[in-house]
Order: structure tokens, then C-alpha cells, then sequence
């Protein structure tokens, strides 16, 4: 039983830290082995053509410590069942000094009417998109693809010849740098400043830092260290009470067994071999085992958040591995030491003469003082037990207290990460939706929607019960510099009233401004304040980062119907976003509007999302596994009691002692540390709480109110305390009814 105890928990606390160990130590080493393979652009920039000449860029950037372009880009609109646009450069080769594009699949376009795509080779081979050799549409003209290549600086969509660009009247130009010094964001905006001194600053549509780009690709692994790395040292402590635990008890239980093999001739350093070898053992295979599942899942988790950037298959650090296999073995044999230093100081006969019982009057003071209170006998018994051996007492009430720890940290996780999820996706914020169809790629109604805009709009408000309405309507655009699109969400009407949480500066109240998520101005490197351009269909439009709300999306922007009006003035409303008065019939709401135009249709509500639900299964799993193991170390140690005290138990049953009573003595021993270990575990999981919850907020990307990080009423903390005695009762019990059963003449055999 001890084995497997031992084994068990020192295997999944390996596998915890090897996890976190890996995730933070390859976080971005994937991503820059990439950049410095293709010697990746620290700074993509875009600049107006009609402000700036490719003479004044050119002359610049020769600040910089290597310099691609100038090249002509823009963006062409597409045609068929493909992405709206493509973000094009016309580039006449994929070498060059900055930004070496990995041509994998077919050539490089050298005639007109050729493209080249970006495509990451790890990309699967979507129904619908382009083929080696098949044709697009773009900006109004066909290509042919002649060949896939990849941008690990994610500088465009596609290429062209420069002779082709030029003949579709680029919009902008395109500079890749590399500067000498590129390692913070400072560095980056000083390279910045330097390449665009004596340049208009009008002339800047757009930048990229690949500094975004890498905490981009980092934050899905870096959300899961903190918690991992607090479960996998609240295993490992857990692991190292309970070997200490095992080891005290076996000397003490085996004191006949140590005079004996020191009566045979083993030296007091053997002996002390012997009991760090029984330890040493199923640590090392447990570690073992931990080490390649560890691997396995970090692994597999790493692949997939580096996959975009052709790493391919992504282990754990060498290190990480090597530190693991010595270290984890290492810390559970120095746990046992000094229990195992006990068994080598005994001399044989010492250790033959003593018991194994506890010493005469250790707790009688405590036993006395229960004896005289109006407990049941059994009862005052069992609370007079754990003073018997206050050393093994001391190591399993700290078990325990973990194990309240991991349990009060698990809750404060998944209400806070509940919670957020809940404000970020607006869950039950909006009591109904009415969609009037996907909109079209040129003006007029949608299919589905039989009335105009202004006349469904008219037909909502008027119905029954309504109190407020949202209209918007969602459109793909480019910022300027950067490669991938975003969805503007453009709004009109009550859009304050569609519950989302504002956390800084405001909503936007006039044509160029827009709000974004704390996740989106990370990935590019903005702040409050700052300019983009967008763009979409041959228009550019530059909005000012007015406010920042609370949402998941880092590829979704919040706008106003103002502004679309500058990029798409017949464009309608897709969506309609209502709330009604308490009490009003939602269907009779839905009639109401079908009947004036039966063309919209109800739309689905928010859901809370399914990665909150991954990480509260993940921390739901590990508590369980860590209570598990607080509760086997309390097993472990009513095991040793109840050996140690069999003639006790005997006495106390022949004279009247039923099992019942012998069963409730022993539980309320370790019940009474479970309420000890539930008042000391409490205060350490809430300070736990406070540290992990922001670290996994930073490493996501997110914004957290202080708000969320109060979640822990006082009717909770009461329950909380319940479950150091839920653990510790867990434990004590099937030892208990064990002992329950021994018969008197069992315990006069043993004698």
C-alpha cells in the first residue's frame, strides 16, 4: 500500500511540473528558432504611396540592421467561395536579407498574371481553397498559382511581380526591417523612430512588432504554467509529507526488524540504505512514469499552439526532463532522511527491547482533561489520539492542509474564470436576437430579410414588451501592416445597453473611433489612444482606440454605424440585439416581428465558451487527484495507528468497546485535523487564488476587474472548511472499520 501511495502521487506531481516546466520554457523557443531561420522582419510597416516616395524610405532606413523593400502592396477583393481579400506585395524574389519566404510547393511568380500564396505547410488542405496550378480571382483580374510559400513575419497574403503590382495601382508600400537591438518593445519603437525619421508621421498606415506575434502564439500555453506549477508543488509537498510520514512509521513499526539486521552484521549506513532505498524506488518509477506522461501533454499542447509557424512537432526542453528525473527522486529521499537517520543511530539492542507503541504518558494530560467533559467516551478517545504521536500527527494534519489548499484554490479558479467568461461573452445580457441574414457582397437586403433596414428596425421596436434595440452588422477588414483580417462589429441604436463591461476609456460617439479588447491591443502592440487604419473594399478608414471592453476576440473590433458609413454607407443591419421588459412572452415578441417580416428569424443565444470549460475540468481533475492523495496519506497513517495500538483496541473491546464505537474514534481523530487542516488551508488557497488568476490573465492575454477575484463568500469558506474534514474522514474510514472487525483473540494471537 505504501509503494503504490508513494508511487501514485510523486508520479502525478511529476507530470504537473513537467507540464508547466515545459510550457514556460518553450513558450517562445518554437517561434524564434522560426524568425531566426528565415531571418523574420522585428518591424513590418506599411506607408500612404501618395506621402512618401521609396527614395525617402530607402534613404531612412539605412538605420536599420537589415532592410527588405520597398515594395508595392495592396489589398485585392476577392471573388468565389474564398476569403474577402488578400493582402498583396509585389516582390520579384523570396530571398533577401529580411523576411526569406520558404517557397515548399511549386515556384515563384516571374510572369504577369502569376500569384504565390502564403500557406504554412502544417495547413491542411481545406475543401474549396486554391490548388498548385488553379486560378483565383482577385481585384477583378484571374491568376494563376504557381506555387505556396510562407511568411513566419506573416507579411502578406500573397505575391505578385513587381511589373504586376504596379499595374493594379498599389495603394502603399511595404518595409520589413531588422534592427540590431529588438528584444523589448522599447527597442522596437526606438528602431521605429529611427527608420521613420524626417517621414510624415500621416504617412505610417500601419506597423506590426513581431514581439506581438510571439505573445500571440505563447498565450495559449502560458494561461495553463500558473495553475500547473501550483498543483504540480502542492503534489510534490503533498508527495514529500507522506514519504516522510511512510518512513517514520516503518522505522517505528519495525524497530524488532532494524535490532535484527544490525544483530546480523548491517552496518548503521546499510541500515539507513535500506529504508531510503524502500522509498527510492517506486519515487523513481513514479517520477518515471510522470516524466513521459509529462511529455506527452505538453507536447501535444505546444504542437498545436506552434503549428502556424512550420515548427512542426514541439517537445520539452532536455533540461526539463533531466531536472524532473534528479530532482523530484532527489527531494522524496531527502524527505525520508531524517526518519531513516532514526533507524541508523538505534543500536540492536535498543531496537529489539523497544515497542512500537508510543511512550508511556505522551497525551495521558490531554486524554485526562477529555475524560471529564460530557463527550461520548468514544469520542473523547478518538480527539485524544492524534497527541499520541505528535510528530505523525504534525505530518498528516500539513497533508491535509494541501489538500484544503488545492480545494479552496480549484473553487476561487473556477468561479473567477466562470465569471468572466460570463461578462466577456455576454451571457443572458441580451433577451433576444432577430437575424435578418448573412449580408451580401453588394448593396440592397439580404436574402432572408423582406423589408428595409430602417423598416425592420421600426418593426422590433414597436413590438410588444420591447425595451431596447441594437442594430449591427459585421464586416472583414484589414489593419494596415498586418496580414490577418478582423471582424468590425459595427453598432447602432442601445448598443450600451448589450451588457458589455467597459474597462477602460469609453464608447465611441462619432465617425473614427472604434473599441477594441485588452487581447487585441496586446497582439499588436497598442494602447488607449493610439490609430489604426482599416480597411476593406478599395476604401481606407483611420479610427482612433477610444475605449476598452471586456470580450474574449483579439481579431474583433466594436465600432459605429457612423463610421461604417466612411467604408460602407449601404451596407444594413444583419442583427438586431433586443431586450424587453420583465415579464414580457419572448415568443409572442418573435411573432410580433415575423409578422410584419416573416424573412427575420430568431437568432441563437451566447454561450459561455468551451476553453473556460476545458481549464475547470483541468483544475476540477487535478484537486481530485491531490484530495486523493491528502486522503491516502491520512490512510496511511490511521493504518500505522491502528497496528500500533491492536492490544489497545483489544483491551477497549473486551470490555464492552463495540465496533461502531471503535470506528467512530478513529474517524473523529482524523476529523478533528481535518478541521484544523481546514482553517490553516483556507487562508493559503486564497492567497493562491490571488497570485494565479492574474498570472493566468496575463499569460491569456485578458484583462480581470479586481471584482472577479472576490469570490469567496463567507457561507462558502464555512463549506470549505467541511472539506479538510471530508478528506480526512475519507481517509480514516476503511482503516477504521478494519480495525473494527479485529476480534479479541486475533489481537491475543499477535501478542
Amino acid at each position: 500500500m505504501q509503494t503504490v501511495v508513494i508511487s501514485v502521487v510523486v508520479l502525478l506531481s511529476t507530470t504537473m511540473i513537467v507540464v508547466a516546466l515545459g510550457l514556460l520554457a518553450a513558450s517562445s523557443g518554437p517561434f524564434d528558432q522560426a524568425y531566426a531561420k528565415q531571418s523574420g522582419a522585428q518591424l513590418t510597416a506599411s506607408y500612404d504611396r501618395s506621402k512618401v516616395t521609396d527614395a525617402q524610405l530607402t534613404q531612412a532606413a539605412k538605420s536599420a540592421a537589415a532592410v527588405a523593400g520597398p515594395f508595392a502592396q495592396k489589398t485585392l477583393e476577392l471573388g468565389g467561395p474564398m476569403a474577402d481579400s488578400l493582402d498583396t506585395v509585389g516582390r520579384a524574389d523570396p530571398g533577401g536579407a529580411v523576411d526569406r519566404l520558404n517557397v515548399w510547393q511549386g515556384r515563384w511568380a516571374t510572369k504577369t498574371g502569376e500569384i504565390v500564396l502564403n500557406r504554412n505547410p502544417t495547413d491542411k488542405n481545406r475543401r474549396g481553397a486554391p490548388q498548385l496550378n488553379g486560378t483565383i480571382t482577385a481585384g477583378g483580374q484571374t491568376f494563376t498559382v504557381v506555387g505556396f510559400a510562407y511568411s513566419v513575419s506573416q507579411s502578406a497574403d500573397a505575391w505578385v511581380t513587381p511589373e504586376q503590382l504596379n499595374a493594379l495601382r498599389p495603394t502603399s508600400t511595404q518595409m520589413l526591417y531588422r534592427f540590431t537591438h529588438a528584444d523589448t518593445n522599447a527597442e522596437v519603437t526606438a528602431g521605429q523612430e529611427a527608420v521613420t525619421q524626417g517621414i510624415p508621421s500621416s504617412a505610417v498606415i500601419g506597423t506590426q512588432s513581431y514581439l506581438a506575434l510571439r505573445a500571440q502564439v505563447a498565450a495559449q500555453p502560458n494561461t495553463f504554467v500558473p495553475f500547473l506549477m501550483v498543483f504540480g508543488w502542492l503534489g510534490l509537498a503533498v508527495a514529500v509529507l507522506i514519504v516522510a510520514n511512510v518512513v517514520s512509521g516503518a522505522v517505528v513499526a519495525g524497530f524488532k526488524h532494524i535490532g535484527i539486521l544490525k544483530a546480523l552484521g548491517f552496518t548503521p549506513t546499510q541500515v539507513l540504505t535500506v529504508y531510503l532505498g524502500m522509498v527510492s524506488i517506486p519515487a523513481v518509477i513514479g517520477c518515471a512514469g510522470g516524466v513521459v506522461l509529462g511529455n506527452v501533454l505538453a507536447t501535444s499542447l505546444l504542437t498545436k499552439a506552434f503549428e502556424n509557424y512550420g515548427a512542426g512537432a514541439t517537445s520539452v526542453p532536455v533540461w526539463v526532463d533531466v531536472a524532473s528525473l534528479l530532482g523530484v527522486p532527489g527531494l522524496v529521499a531527502l524527505s525520508a532522511l531524517v526518519p531513516a537517520l532514526r533507524a541508523r543511530s538505534l543500536s540492536a539492542s535498543q531496537a529489539i527491547s523497544a515497542g512500537s507503541a508510543p511512550r508511556a504518558g505522551r497525551g495521558l494530560r490531554v486524554q485526562r482533561w477529555l475524560s471529564g467533559t460530557r463527550l461520548p467516551r468514544s469520542t473523547s478517545l478518538g480527539l485524544g489520539l492524534p497527541f499520541a504521536r505528535p510528530g505523525r500527527t504534525a505530518l498528516t494534519l500539513a497533508a491535509i492542509v494541501l489538500g484544503v489548499t488545492s480545494v479552496t484554490l480549484a473553487v476561487g479558479l473556477g468561479k473567477s474564470l466562470t465569471t468572466y467568461q460570463t461578462a466577456a461573452s455576454r451571457v443572458n445580457a441580451v433577451d433576444l436576437t432577430m437575424f435578418a441574414g448573412p449580408t451580401g457582397p453588394g448593396p440592397g437586403a439580404p436574402p432572408g430579410a423582406k423589408l428595409s433596414d430602417t423598416e425592420d428596425e421600426a418593426a422590433v421596436r414597436s413590438a410588444p414588451g420591447v425595451s431596447s434595440v441594437a442594430a449591427s452588422t459585421d464586416l472583414p477588414m484589414r489593419v494596415a501592416g498586418a496580414q490577418t483580417d478582423v471582424r468590425v462589429s459595427f453598432y447602432r441604436g442601445d448598443f450600451q445597453q448589450l451588457g458589455f463591461l467597459m474597462l477602460e476609456g469609453r464608447w465611441f460617439d462619432g465617425p473614427g473611433q472604434v473599441v477594441v479588447s485588452e487581447r487585441f491591443l496586446q497582439q499588436r502592440g497598442l494602447k488607449l489612444g493610439d490609430t489604426i487604419t482599416l480597411q476593406a473594399q478599395g476604401k481606407s478608414v483611420r479610427v482612433q482606440i477610444v475605449g476598452k471592453a471586456m470580450y474574449n476576440s483579439g481579431d474583433e473590433v466594436l465600432s459605429n454605424w457612423s463610421t461604417l458609413a466612411l467604408v460602407a454607407p449601404k451596407q444594413r443591419a444583419n442583427l438586431y440585439e433586443i431586450n424587453v421588459k420583465p415579464g414580457t412572452d419572448l415568443d409572442a415578441v418573435v411573432k410580433a416581428v415575423q409578422a410584419k417580416d416573416s424573412g427575420l428569424a430568431e437568432g441563437e443565444g451566447q454561450d459561455a465558451g468551451t476553453f473556460v470549460a476545458v481549464v475547470v475540468a483541468t483544475v476540477v481533475l487535478l484537486t481530485l487527484m491531490l484530495g486523493t492523495v491528502a486522503a491516502l496519506g491520512v490512510f496511511n497513517t490511521v493504518v500505522l495507528n491502528t497496528r500500533e495500538r491492536r492490544r489497545d483496541l483489544g483491551m477497549l473491546k473486551s470490555i464492552g468497546m463495540t465496533p461502531a464505537q471503535v470506528t467512530v474514534m478513529v474517524v473523529t481523530s482524523m476529523s478533528a485535523l481535518g478541521v484544523v487542516g481546514g482553517l490553516l488551508g483556507i487562508p493559503l488557497g486564497v492567497i493562491a487564488h490571488r497570485l494565479v488568476v492574474p498570472a493566468m490573465a496575463k499569460g491569456a492575454q485578458i484583462e480581470l476587474p479586481a471584482f472577479m477575484l472576490h469570490v469567496y463568500p463567507v457561507a462558502l469558506l464555512v463549506l470549505l472548511v467541511l472539506a479538510g474534514v471530508v478528506i480526512a474522514a475519507a481517509g480514516a474510514y476503511f482503516p477504521a472499520r478494519t480495525a473494527a472487525r479485529t476480534t479479541i483473540a486475533q489481537v491475543l494471537h499477535n501478542e
